[in-house]
């Protein structure tokens, strides 16, 4: 994809008609907020959108495809050229308090003393590296910055990618450098490794590519979109199970965890499956390794779709691995095979501390869950299926991705597996986690003509509890459960105001 990050001078181009009346006022809000802070207008604004991943879970960063939508939410950043530093302020002063730093794109990340800003940091610091690389680096200047954010936090709607890829977006615009969506989608998944993160790379992505009415296929090496029309009569309700994950500071033993565990497992299996271990160290996603899983098994078994589950419950066994069994495997040490990458050795330790590895079970969800995409998008695909025919395997294929988040990779949790219960009970046909999981939403594909219905009993069966132990207010619920269908992804945008 080449089409570059475009630039709008209304509203009505990236929110829609029934958006605009809205949009305006909170642009008009955030205006002012930025003239007050700073004594004048911004010169301009970026937004990108959280988003809603519909199937493929922890797969993007083992190079399989995932099969997300951009939702409406969004973070809007306000910037202007000015001062001497970079002077970060957030419209919710209170609870984002304002960072300064300096303009010098190779100062470090602060992980140890963790703040809000540190996501605006490194959005600033991916686009002097990409720049870099292309050979044009502009002088840093000062710039002043007022963000606000819709995406909750910790809710698995990606809201670090909606930061992320908007703010990179005005540091760009501001420098007058146009670039286009694929380029701002491969180098924001690297800036959010510089507050802790491995990202796969399927939230920035959609947040950059997504369109409104058409959920995205989304592939990688290079990164690339193509367009999945999703059945009519129907739309997909997101509810915050109102339990928080924050990646960057849960990432040891929980996001971070399973990438490590993915990496071992393909270098694992490729040692089985007779690769020198010089080579197999090499290897470093499971996608790599796949195809020579199934290529040794029996020819019978080859064409099968779930041959490579079956390789993988073949090669690897089921007890975690130890950490000395994979050193004596691998032949080398894991401090050493993560000696480049200090966020997933963190994870070695929590590993030991929670009984070993578990290989085999993370190769089997990620290898089931590429399937169940690919099998997804042939559905939307099929023409000669009848619209309730299409949501039926639709929903049968997200309730088979929960049970295998849930049993097999582990991130879901017991708020989380209360809601999807709940949703199923209110008759969603389809209901699993959506982002890292271990918290956040729940996705459940409804038929349009049930949604009041479902998302009142939901409210009632669910969110009453919550309001009552003081996890959410009533009147924050329309922010908890809506439904939603594809929305638009980042955009520069230069009003008059």
């Amino acid at each position: 994809m080449t089409e570059n990050v475009p630039t709008f001078t209304e509203l009505t181009s990236v929110y829609g008609v029934d958006g605009t009346p809205a949009a305006q006022e909170r642009y008009a809000w955030l205006s002012d907020g930025f003239t007050e802070r700073f004594g004048s207008r911004p010169a301009l604004f970026a937004r990108s959108p959280g988003r809603v991943n519909l199937i493929g879970e922890h797969i993007d960063y083992e190079g399989y495809a995932v099969l997300p939508m951009a939702i409406r939410q969004d973070t809007v950043v306000a910037i202007k050229q000015g001062g001497d530093d970079l002077t970060i302020s957030n419209m919710d002063e209170t609870k984002y308090p304002t960072a300064t730093f300096s303009i010098d794109p190779k100062q470090r990340v602060d992980l140890e003393h963790h703040t809000w800003a540190n996501y605006f940091l490194a959005a600033y610091k991916g686009v002097f590296e990409y720049l870099e690389k292309q050979g044009k680096v502009p002088a840093p200047v000062g710039l002043q910055v007022m963000l606000h954010g819709q995406v909750p936090t910790g809710s698995g709607l990606s809201s670090s990618a909606a930061f992320v890829c908007s703010s990179s977006l005005a540091v760009l615009a501001t420098l007058g450098i146009s670039v286009t969506k694929s380029d701002v989608a491969e180098f924001t998944t690297t800036c959010e490794r510089y507050v802790g993160t491995e990202s796969g790379g399927m939230d920035q992505a959609i947040s950059m590519m997504g369109m409104p009415q058409i959920a995205k296929l989304i592939e990688f090496n290079p990164i690339r979109a193509s367009d999945v029309v999703l059945p009519e009569g129907a739309v997909f309700v997101i509810a915050n199970s109102l339990t928080v994950s924050n990646k960057a500071e849960t990432a040891a033993g929980r996001y971070n965890m399973r990438v490590v565990e993915c990496k071992l497992a393909a270098a694992v299996l490729a040692v089985t499956l007779g690769m020198s271990k010089e080579k197999a160290i090499g290897v470093r996603i499971l996608k790599e390794v796949e195809e020579l899983a199934v290529s040794k098994l029996d020819k019978s078994k080859q064409s099968a779709s779930d041959a490579p589950c079956q390789a993988a419950k073949h090669f690897l066994h089921e007890a975690p691995y130890e950490q000395a069994e994979i050193e004596g495997l691998l032949g080398t040490s894991l401090t050493k095979l993560f000696e480049d990458n200090p966020s997933q050795q963190r994870s070695i330790p929590v590993a030991a501390k929670a009984g070993g590895f578990k290989l085999q079970q993370r190769t089997l969800h990620v290898f089931a869950e590429a399937q169940r995409v690919r099998d997804f998008q042939k559905v939307c695909n099929n023409a000669e299926l009848s619209q309730d025919d299409k949501l039926k395997q639709l929903g049968d294929y997200m309730d088979a991705s929960q049970a295998s988040c849930r049993d097999l990779y582990e991130c879901s949790c017991e708020e989380l597996d209360t809601l999807i219960a709940e949703c199923k009970k209110q008759g969603a046909l389809g209901s699993r986690l959506t982002g890292a999981g271990w918290g956040g939403c729940t996705v459940s594909l409804i038929k349009q003509a049930d949604a009041a219905h479902f998302i009142t009993a939901i409210k009632s069966n669910y969110f009453e509890k919550c309001i009552k132990d003081g996890k959410v207010k009533s009147d924050q619920l329309e922010e908890v459960i809506f439904a939603s269908k594809p929305a638009s992804g980042g955009a520069i945008i230069k009003l008059q105001m």
